[in-house]
């Protein structure tokens, strides 16, 4: 089985994108990473950015991106060359607080993902803690997975947030084999604060083993907020990867 490549959530590195995102994707690349997800795009053109992208050796492994203009979004990821993107929003109300929202929620993903689909472009949900709120016993986020067509909607799924919740991040991918193309992998201090990858207490044995299983086709390390120069922190989580032979 072939290793599966580390890419950068670009959020992770948001200040240097802010200042110069060209030059934050060439210092991305001379870390090594394999490939970016990205999170805002700059006002660069989609042409101009896929070259940017070629010239570093660096695939668009997906993107985060709101729905609210759809077909423009579809219209650069395909000039980009970036096969899926995705969202932390399962539905322009917010979190569903119960049946009738979720049902509504359920439906509104499977039509994203339907509009996506016809023009080749996949979609995927990201998570955070609050998705493990229960509706009828349930976690949200299963019967998001449950109730939407595995076809049209793949899973993100954010290990650290899965153990912020207090549920076993290994345990809770393997529920979905074949649905989670891009993990979402950063660490946690032993009082919950973020880490960078092999620097916190998650049980990355476990992780890895468990995304192997599943076909995950993308690490994305990321921190939501960095105690290092974010750069340096994209490094730290890096080094660990390939210390352990997997970068």
């Amino acid at each position: 089985m072939s290793q599966i490549p580390v890419g950068l959530q670009m959020y992770t590195v948001r200040d240097a994108c802010e200042k110069d995102f060209v030059g934050a994707l060439k210092q991305v690349a001379e870390i090594g990473y394999q490939g970016v997800e990205l999170a805002g795009t700059y006002d660069l053109p989609a042409d101009e950015l896929r070259d940017v992208l070629t010239d570093l050796n660096l695939q668009c492994a997906g993107s985060h991106v709101g729905y609210n203009d759809l077909e423009q979004a579809i219209a650069y990821h395909l000039t980009l060359g970036c096969p899926r993107f995705g969202s932390s929003s399962m539905s322009p109300e917010g979190l569903p607080k119960d049946t009738d929202s979720m049902t509504a929620a359920v439906a509104y993903m499977n039509q994203v993902g339907q509009t996506c689909a016809d023009q080749g472009i996949l979609i995927y949900f990201h998570n955070h803690a609050g998705e493990f709120a229960q509706i009828d016993g349930k976690y949200i986020l299963d019967l998001l997975y449950q109730q939407t067509d595995p076809k049209l909607v793949l899973a993100q799924i954010d290990v650290f947030w899965v153990q912020y919740a207090g549920v076993d991040p290994a345990a809770y991918l393997r529920k979905y084999p074949n649905r989670s193309p891009l993990l979402h992998i950063k660490d946690m201090t032993p009082d919950r604060d973020f880490a960078e990858v092999g620097n916190g207490v998650l049980d990355w044995d476990d992780i890895f083993a468990a995304a192997t299983e599943v076909n995950t086709s993308w690490y994305i390390v990321e921190q939501d907020r960095c105690h290092h120069p974010s750069i340096e922190s994209a490094e730290i989580s890096f080094n660990f990867l390939r210390s352990r032979g997997m970068a």
